[in-house]
């Protein structure tokens, strides 16, 4: 019984951390570190409007601030690495700063498309 307790948490802050729908899309990336001398190639493996997971060729750390370039659109986000898979230390989730579709995303989901209040 404990343990049914201590899921349902989980599963209600897991479910809030979904702000918008998650798109599996493999787009090149390269991100650059803001505080620390970085520069690294990668790819997206899932984004949505606010990060992405995303496999790097150099480690990162949770609370490194990144600068993300897609490389295609040549857009660009700030953003902040918030999870390192621990069995994969390459592969990492990040949150942009400012939610947006910087992924060259034609189509996105209809939660994307906010209204922005000025």
């Amino acid at each position: 019984m404990t343990s049914k307790t201590d899921e349902s948490p989980l599963r209600a802050v897991d479910r809030e951390s979904r702000r918008s729908t998650r798109v599996r899309l493999r787009v090149v990336i390269e991100a650059q570190g803001i505080t620390e001398p970085l520069t690294c190639e990668g790819e997206t493996i899932v984004v949505n409007r606010h990060g992405a997971l995303i496999s790097t060729t150099v480690m990162l750390r949770v609370g490194m601030k990144i600068m993300i370039r897609v490389i295609q659109t040549d857009k660009r986000a700030l953003a902040d690495v918030v999870y390192v898979d621990p069995d994969q230390p390459r592969i990492c989730g990040i949150g942009l700063v400012q939610p947006e579709n910087i992924w060259g995303l034609s189509l996105p989901p209809d939660d994307w498309c906010e209204a922005v209040v000025s």
